[in-house]
């Protein structure tokens, strides 16, 4: 049962049984997202952008959500859409827009499940093979592309200024091979 609905989160009362006992559990649906780790020649393209929930810049590997709504992500799930051809085109769609970053394909590596009370999965992509092109910024993002080397990659993951725990730690990860 969906007790609330905004633009990006919607609320769900779902009545459970386990050995015998009925109760219900409630949690909170956000669209899935995408993040993108581009890489070229030992370097990674992350991006400086100013994070209005933290009231300053924050570097983040480039991604977003994969509806713009809540109510079309609900109309996808509905509808038996192909979410794993959705959630790749988002991440390829945002790494044109946020880091110019024209790809024919980007290839999944992980899934990140954000907890049992709220879903907000992230799809983490890398691209490797691009064509550098003008980033395309939706209203209000202030987002710069930096370039960086794989070892400035892990200090900034260890160090705070990605500040996006589940992408550091996914980034990490990536950047020592596992």
């Amino acid at each position: 049962r969906k007790v609330f609905k905004g633009k990006t989160i919607v609320v769900i009362n779902k009545d459970i049984s386990r050995d015998g006992q009925n109760f219900t559990i409630e949690f909170a649906r956000r669209s899935p997202g995408t993040r993108v780790i581009i890489e070229k020649d030992g370097h990674l393209i992350l991006n400086k952008e100013f994070r209005h929930e933290l009231g300053r810049y924050d570097y983040r590997l480039p991604g977003g959500k994969v509806f713009e709504s809540v109510t079309e992500y609900n109309d996808a799930l509905d509808q038996n859409v192909d979410l794993n051809e959705a959630i790749k085109q988002g991440a390829l769609k945002e790494a044109l827009e946020e880091a110019g970053v024209d790809a024919q394909d980007a290839s999944f590596i992980y899934k990140s499940i954000n907890g049992a009370t709220v879903e907000w999965d992230l799809y983490y992509f890398v691209i490797k093979d691009f064509k550098q092109t003008a980033q395309d910024l939706g209203e209000g993002e202030d987002i710069q592309i930096e370039i960086v080397d794989k070892e400035k990659a892990k200090e900034m993951c260890l160090d705070g200024s990605i500040s996006e725990d589940r992408s550091a730690m996914v980034l990490l990860r990536y950047l020592n091979g596992k």
